[in-house]
C-alpha cells in the first residue's frame, strides 16, 4: 500500500481534534515528500541533525516537532526550528532551552515527557516528580517558554490492557496539572502519545496528538 493511502487509511480513523504526527527518522526527503504531497504537514523527528537537516529539504510550510531524547548540548539545533518539542523530561533541560529561546528572542512551545511505561529505560518525569517540579514555581523562571502539554510512551507489550492503563494515567495526570497549575492557559491542550502500534488505544484515552511512522513509511 502506498504511502498517500496509509495516510488517507489513518486520517479517516482519527477524531476530530486529534492530529497525525509522521515519524520521519531515517528516512529520506524524497520519501517525506510523498508524505507532504499526500496532504501531510506536521511531520517528528528524533536527532537534532536530521532535523537541521530536512528543515532545508522540505518545503517551508512544513511544521516540525521534536520527539527524542533531547541533550543540553543540541538545545541550539532544535530551539527555534521546532515548533513543538515533545521530550523535556528535567528541569536542566528546561532551563537550557529557556536560555537558548531567550537569546534568540523567541518563545519555545514544549511538552513535560511522563515516564509512564514499565521499562527503566524510558525517559520522563516520574508522575509525582512532576508536580513536584511545577509546584515549586520552575514556571515563573522561564518566561520564553510556553508549556503545551504532556507526552508519554506507553510500555512496549502485547498485553492492551496494561497499554491501556498507562495512558488513562497520562490522561488523568494532565486533568490534574491542567486543572492545578494551566486553568486560565489555553497553551495548555496536548496530550502526545501513541504510536504505531497502540495510537487506536491512546485516542481512545484522550490523545490530541499520535505520533506514527511504520505504519505510514513501513519498517525502516
Amino acid at each position: 500500500m502506498s504511502i498517500a493511502s496509509q495516510i488517507h487509511n489513518i486520517l479517516s480513523t482519527l477524531p476530530e481534534g486529534v492530529r497525525l504526527i509522521a515519524v520521519t527518522k531515517t528516512l529520506s526527503a524524497e520519501t517525506i515528500i510523498e508524505a507532504y504531497e499526500a496532504g501531510l504537514r506536521s511531520f517528528a523527528e528524533n536527532r537534532p541533525q536530521e532535523l537541521a537537516q530536512k528543515i532545508m529539504q522540505l518545503p517551508s510550510d512544513t511544521e516540525w516537532h521534536f520527539i527524542g531524547h533531547l541533550q543540553t548540548n543540541k538545545v541550539k539545533m532544535v530551539v527555534g526550528k521546532a515548533q513543538l518539542i515533545h521530550s523535556v523530561d528535567s528541569e536542566r533541560l528546561l532551563k537550557e532551552i529557556e536560555k537558548e529561546a531567550a537569546k534568540q528572542g523567541i518563545t519555545a512551545h514544549c511538552l513535560l515527557q511522563v515516564h509512564i511505561a514499565q521499562e527503566e529505560a524510558k525517559f520522563g518525569f516520574l508522575p509525582d516528580e512532576l508536580c513536584k517540579f511545577l509546584h515549586s514555581g520552575i514556571l515563573t523562571i522561564v518566561p520564553h517558554i510556553k508549556i503545551a502539554g504532556l507526552m508519554g510512551m506507553a510500555s512496549l507489550t502485547e498485553n492492551p490492557e496494561q497499554v491501556r492503563r498507562e495512558f488513562h494515567s497520562l490522561k488523568q495526570l494532565f486533568n490534574q496539572i491542567k486543572n492545578t497549575y494551566f486553568s486560565s492557559d489555553n497553551n495548555f491542550r496536548e496530550l502526545s502519545m501513541g504510536m504505531s502500534g497502540d495510537y487506536p488505544i491512546a485516542i481512545e484515552e484522550g490523545a490530541t496528538l499520535v505520533r506514527i511512522g511504520t505504519t505510514i513509511f513501513g519498517h525502516r
